[in-house]
């Protein structure tokens, strides 16, 4: 298993009604693959993993083993602030065919010091048998930083064989490049320093970016993997402010919002996150139509104002009421609300006009009483 070059840290599409978009996490995989990525790690951050069941984050590891069909690595996602938790998670995906390698953070909350942390990740590679470990500082997110000194001591173990680097501490990367063998994989953790982490040593990246540019981000990569810095840095000047842009808002709601231009998948976050605001949605949009994601008659369609019917039931009778998508008056806040209890309320839409979100409504039989918002 050669582990080198661009892996997208894949996003988890969702449907409506908040269940895993199998159709759309196949078709996302499958052009991941063909667009020439060179890996691909299921169920890491970006993949909304902390709100995923236990089922959840085996299914969509085995749908990605199952539609990669050894075509690509797998690199999968197994992280707990509980050792003997993050242990056990490990040790199954070690056992399962298919999956090349486990990606496991640092315990998160907890915050715990440097020895904690060796003792944890000790652990973790010591029940995985020779499965490759690679580890993953992202401190903005876990509180904790995960030293050089300590990543040089991890990197004695055998099966510890890389790190995910998201410190953004480029002096950190060089320090730990300085310490490890050789034979140590670093990959960036953001997509904006990748050429700088190459260029200090480092093996490539492990994308947000390539979700939405995975030809690109994998031809970039290898460009400057190659020493062709003029393609790489090309490359990296047209596509910086995406990859950017998906910080302009906690990750993975910008990604998953141009997958959703992209016509993708639906843009559904599961609580506590919600939809973007709708200043950032803009931006994002005009970042996207000037990469080449999206035609600026697509841009337009987007930016147009879409309706959704709010149906709920919980005070009561049945109750419907019309939003436009940008809505700033409702209680629920701007744009289409998500994550709200499926079973006292449910989100229909987007209809492109006020005229088909009403027909909806008036279809919509039994004791309802419709309501329009005052941004309707």
């Amino acid at each position: 298993m050669q582990l080198r070059g661009c892996g997208t840290a894949l996003v988890t599409p969702f449907r409506q009604d908040g269940s895993i978009d199998d159709a759309a996490l196949r078709n996302l995989i499958s052009w991941q693959i063909d667009s020439g990525i060179d890996f691909l790690v299921p169920c890491g951050t970006t993949g909304e993993t902390p709100t995923l069941t236990r089922d959840e984050w085996l299914f969509v590891i085995d749908t990605t083993i199952e539609v990669a069909a050894g075509r690509v690595p797998i690199v999968a996602g197994a992280t707990s602030n509980a050792t003997h938790e993050a242990v056990e998670k490990a040790k199954e995906l070690a056992a399962r065919p298919g999956v090349n390698a486990i990606l496991t953070a640092s315990p998160y909350y907890n915050k715990p010091t440097q020895e904690g942390q060796y003792r944890h990740f000790k652990a973790i590679a010591e029940a995985v048998g020779e499965k490759p470990v690679i580890l993953y500082n992202v401190p903005g997110r876990t509180g904790t930083n995960l030293e050089a000194q300590t990543v040089a001591r991890l990197a004695e173990i055998p099966n510890i064989v890389g790190i995910k680097e998201a410190s953004g501490d480029m002096t950190q990367v060089a320090e730990a490049i300085s310490l490890v063998p050789e034979t140590f994989l670093i990959f960036s953790g953001e997509d904006a320093v990748t050429l700088p982490v190459i260029a200090l040593g480092g093996a490539g990246v492990i994308s947000v970016a390539s979700n939405e540019i995975p030809r690109e981000m994998a031809e970039m990569t290898r460009a400057a993997l190659g020493n062709d810095w003029a393609t790489a840095r090309s490359l990296n000047r047209k596509y910086l402010p995406l990859m950017r842009a998906n910080f302009i808002e906690s990750s993975p709601l910008p990604v998953k919002a141009v997958l959703t231009m992209m016509g993708k998948l639906e843009e559904i976050y599961r609580l506590p996150l919600l939809p973007m605001r709708r200043d950032t949605r803009s931006r994002l949009q005009k970042i996207a139509t000037e990469a080449g994601l999206i035609s600026g008659a697509v841009a337009a369609a987007r930016g147009a104002a879409e309706f959704y019917i709010y149906e709920n039931w919980a005070a009561g009778p049945h109750k419907i009421v019309l939003h436009r998508g940008t809505c700033g008056q409702c209680s629920h806040g701007k744009g289409r609300p998500s994550g709200h209890d499926l079973n006292h309320a449910r989100w229909h839409g987007p209809f492109p006009t006020i005229v088909e979100a009403r027909a909806a409504a008036q279809a919509m039989t039994g004791i309802l009483i419709r309501s329009e918002c005052k941004c309707v």
